[in-house]
């Protein structure tokens, strides 16, 4: 008797699935504003920290001065929260209550 033949079914290869890469949430910067730190200060620390041309910071600075807080960039929450407490730093380093805050990005 001849042997029998078996056949193997047939596998197809496995679909690949590609992970789906959830992009990070968003936080912003603010620039909260005081009766103390001078303006020109905040210029500085806008343009040294955020890297802003004095225009640009200029205008960020008067904004948070007219109405009390700016939103000055948005970042993924480290760099966010590291810029912020950079930024604010400089000011009490050089004695003033200059303050930086993040919240998140809606």
């Amino acid at each position: 008797m001849p042997d029998k033949v078996i056949e193997k079914p047939k596998v197809s290869p496995a679909t690949k699935v590609k992970p789906k890469v959830e992009r990070p949430k968003l936080w912003k910067v603010i620039l909260l504003n005081d009766d103390f730190t001078p303006r020109e200060f905040v210029v500085e620390v806008l343009k040294a920290v955020f890297r802003m041309n004095r225009e640009r910071a200029y205008a960020v600075m008067m904004t948070a001065h007219k109405k009390g807080a700016c939103v000055i960039a948005v970042y993924t929450r480290d760099v966010a929260d590291t810029k912020a407490k950079e930024a604010t730093e400089l000011g009490k380093e050089n004695g003033y209550p200059l303050y930086f805050t993040t919240e998140p990005e809606e």
